[in-house]
């Protein structure tokens, strides 16, 4: 009988889910909304919701299969609880509400989700987490024990595999790269500090470095026209392709902070290649050949020119349901 694994990708105005095959074949999906469900009342809604669209998508299934396990990627995900815990933009406090004790938003969702189907077996990881383990089963990684996946979108995210194994750390939260100072002082960031590498190589981060770029620079640029309300990366790629001069010392930029940034990562973990995916990374050469230049300029000495910097291979609309799918598939080949 086929086996199958339902991966979910829990987004702030979505949740994606399919079922896939070990071999990375999708053969449904579907999703729900998750900005329906806002506050901390409407989680139980929530998740009777999606059981319940699973469930249908299941059955809408032509063939005889078995359920192996359901794979979930979701912010601030702690592996090792199975939970949720305080996530910035999921079931928040009401705003009249008296009570917010942060207890209250630490969510129970893989026992919550198995409960409902039965037992069978449910995993849980951040997003970038899920990912990284989807390019270890799926994509470019397989046959690697020791990589770094970096996911370049709103914000940057990162997973480490060491040994063959994700590192999680003692409380589930291991691998914030995107949080690392790179610039002391430097621009503010969602998490409370300033400086982050988050806020210099992201979607809103090279936005903030294009308007900082026009302010800089008195070379003309398609991108001067533009509200900042109206901007997005996509934009500063198109320009760049265009021979923009703004757009491209943006790119500079950006790949001199991750570029630097990565060299410093590999003295810790010595990975055997370092992928990027996401967004951002869909600009290829413009992000990739900065980012190469300036890791190798600032690479420790027995490091240099050891580490390959790759795109993903699960790069495509179905990544984030494939990267939670192989939290199964990864338990399944222990």
């Amino acid at each position: 009988m086929k086996k199958l694994a339902i991966g979910v990708d829990i987004g702030g105005i979505n949740t994606a889910f399919g079922l896939v095959d070990e071999n990375g074949d999708l053969y449904a999906e579907s999703v729900i909304s998750t900005k329906k469900y806002p506050y901390l009342d409407d989680y139980p809604a929530y998740v009777d919701d999606l059981c319940q669209a699973m469930r249908a998508l299941a059955d809408s299934l032509s063939f005889d299969y078995e359920l192996t396990g359901i794979g979930i990627g979701a912010p601030n995900a702690n592996y090792h609880k199975g939970t949720v815990e305080t996530p910035a933009n999921l079931w928040r406090f009401r705003e009249d509400e008296t009570d917010t004790d942060p207890s209250r938003r630490i969510f129970r969702l893989a026992a919550d989700i198995s409960q409902r189907f039965g037992g069978v077996k449910t995993l849980i990881t951040n997003d970038a987490n899920a990912a990284t383990i989807g390019e270890m089963i799926y994509g470019n990684a397989r046959g690697m024990r020791d990589f770094i996946m970096i996911t370049l979108g709103t914000g940057l995210g990162s997973g480490f595999v060491a040994n063959g194994e994700m590192i999680y750390g003692h409380d589930g939260f291991a691998g914030e790269f995107g949080h690392v100072i790179v610039e002391r002082n430097g621009r503010e960031c969602g998490c409370g500090r300033r400086g982050c590498l988050e806020t210099y190589v992201s979607a809103t981060g090279i936005k903030r470095t294009a308007f900082e770029m026009m302010a800089r620079m008195s070379a003309p640029s398609k991108l001067r026209g533009i509200a900042y309300d109206d901007f997005d990366a996509s934009m500063i790629s198109a320009a760049a392709e265009q021979g923009d001069p703004v757009a491209l010392e943006t790119f500079r930029f950006t790949g001199e902070m991750l570029g630097r940034a990565l060299a410093d990562v590999v003295t810790v973990t010595s990975p055997e290649a370092i992928f990027l995916f996401g967004g951002l990374s869909k600009a290829g050469k413009l992000i990739f050949e900065p980012t190469q230049w300036y890791m190798e300029e600032n690479m420790c000495f027995v490091f240099k020119n050891k580490v390959k910097l790759l795109p993903s291979g699960i790069q495509g609309k179905n990544a984030a349901i494939l990267g939670a799918s192989a939290l199964i598939w990864q338990q399944e080949c222990k």
